[in-house]
């Protein structure tokens, strides 16, 4: 297995070559599924690398000694002021063709308020919005999404699957 060179090394991701693959190893992430009434809670935010508002569940990067569930519980306390009882649903590499992140998916019920400091870079909204209105939306192009959002609405329309 040829050794990974390195050409750039930053906050968030490293970019390496390896043999004649581009690699990006990316912090890993969680996302949470937040349930309430029969709809979720999705974070409506500008994303530069995209162009576009981009409708998602709250998530956000694995801190250094944290747990996935504690990203989770911490991330929906920033982003949305609210805390509640953790469920794991999946783990799973997001773009494994070029990029290692693995995206740890939570499903929170019993919400309650809870704060947390938000990121001083992140200007979101949030809406609580009926699944199946996301994913038609989604379908004929009147909404960007992102593939944790994707992930939370088809978990919620019972993909999911228990033991």
């Amino acid at each position: 297995m040829p050794e990974r060179e390195y050409i750039y090394r930053g906050r968030i991701i490293n970019v390496a070559l390896e043999g004649h693959y581009e690699i990006v190893e990316h912090k890993h992430a969680v996302a949470i599924l937040a349930e309430q009434d029969g709809k979720l809670l999705f974070v409506r935010q500008y994303r530069p690398a995209v162009k576009s508002a981009t409708l998602e569940i709250p998530a956000g990067l694995i801190d250094e000694g944290e747990s996935p569930e504690q990203a989770a519980q911490r991330e929906l306390a920033e982003e949305a002021q609210l805390g509640g009882d953790f469920e794991f649903l999946a783990a799973f590499y997001l773009s494994p063709g070029f990029c290692d992140e693995k995206l740890h998916v939570f499903r929170a019920t019993n919400l309650f308020p809870a704060y947390a400091k938000p990121d001083d870079d992140e200007d979101i909204t949030i809406e609580w919005l009926e699944p199946s209105e996301v994913l038609r939306a989604a379908r004929k192009g009147e909404v960007e999404i992102s593939a944790s959002a994707m992930a939370g609405i088809l978990f919620h329309l019972g993909a999911y699957v228990a033991d």
